[in-house]
């Protein structure tokens, strides 16, 4: 018995955005990666022998990566940071840090850090709703890679259930 997959990365599936990660006690300086993004799904062949559609695929991936698009990206669940709205800004405190930016510029998502991997789970979250909002039921497996430099990616994988 055969199985099927489909994988799409084109160039539009990047985007250009900030983030600092904090980790055994330390947080990284402000930097920021030029992001590609990659989606892989596998499943039974529909009743036009695809497993998805690549248009709509690449489409569904186009929009996401859009969203996160010259953003600075921040994890609403992280213990050692406190986020919070002042005015028109976004104030972001950790320890004797502080950074404030403008609330147009940030996109805070619901990660407890923005490593790649994270930001690869997110991704794959909104790709698998998108995927229901489309009535996909023949697709068993999702798997998002977010690469931040050449040669250096992560994956998240998972299962879905029709």
């Amino acid at each position: 018995m055969a199985s099927f997959k489909v994988h799409v990365t084109k160039d539009y599936t990047v985007f250009c955005s900030g983030h600092f990660i904090t980790y055994d006690d330390q947080c990284e300086p402000l930097h920021g990666h030029n992001y590609r993004a990659a989606a892989t799904l596998e499943g039974d062949l529909d009743e036009n022998a695809y497993v998805f559609d690549f248009t709509t695929l690449k489409k569904l991936l186009r929009g996401i990566c859009d969203r996160l698009d010259h953003h600075m990206l921040l994890p609403r669940d992280n213990p050692r940071l406190a986020v919070a709205e002042d005015g028109p800004s976004i104030v972001v405190r950790y320890r004797e840090k502080k950074y404030v930016f403008p609330r147009e510029d940030v996109l805070i998502l619901p990660i407890p850090n923005t490593t790649a991997e994270m930001l690869a789970q997110w991704i794959a979250g909104e790709v698998e709703a998108g995927l229901r909002q489309r009535g996909a039921t023949n697709l068993t497996t999702l798997e998002v890679e977010v690469e931040e430099v050449f040669g250096q990616s992560a994956f998240c994988r998972r299962a879905l259930t029709g």
